[in-house]
């Protein structure tokens, strides 16, 4: 073989190293890239697991304040001698505790996906049994008042298990 074949041959190995270099480096590159997207989606992921954890505690913190706000004004109430089963003008301490914990106090609240309605939160069944009709979201506040007071009378705050505690 003569000299100038075998620089030639140099010359291709050389092309055929540097295309499989070229080659490697790229691979490498989407490799890297490859791994800090996923490191990137692993630190989202991670944020929204935050996120959702933070919520759920300030959910249960709510609850809980509402709970005690509700505790402390049956406490007053108890203290001063009402009575917890009027059923005249207004609704007890007592009662206005239950409403700002099930619905922040508004006669127009729906919650469970619909199935609780209004100020405390009736069921139509509930709201049926205490004499109520239609929707209980949609009676006055003094309505819904007066039929959470005759609930209250029957069977006390074990109507409400979580607010009524």
């Amino acid at each position: 073989m003569a000299a100038s074949d075998i620089e030639a041959e140099i010359v291709r190995f050389r092309a055929v190293d540097q295309v499989a270099e070229r080659r490697a480096q790229r691979t490498d590159r989407a490799e890297r890239r490859a791994a800090a997207e996923k490191r990137q989606a692993e630190r989202r992921a991670a944020a929204e697991r935050r996120a959702e954890r933070r919520e759920r505690r300030e959910a249960v913190e709510r609850r809980a304040e509402r709970r005690a706000a509700v505790e402390r004004r049956a406490a007053a109430e108890r203290r001063a001698g009402r009575r917890e089963s009027d059923t005249g003008g207004g609704a007890s301490a007592t009662l206005e505790a239950i409403a700002a914990c099930e619905s922040g106090g508004n006669p127009r609240a729906i919650g469970g996906g619909g199935a609780y309605r209004g100020k405390y939160q009736f069921s139509r069944e509930t709201w049926a049994g205490v004499g109520g009709s239609g929707d209980p979201a949609r009676a006055s506040d003094a309505e819904q008042d007066r039929r959470a007071a005759i609930l209250y009378a029957r069977s006390g705050a074990s109507s409400w298990p979580v607010c009524g505690r």
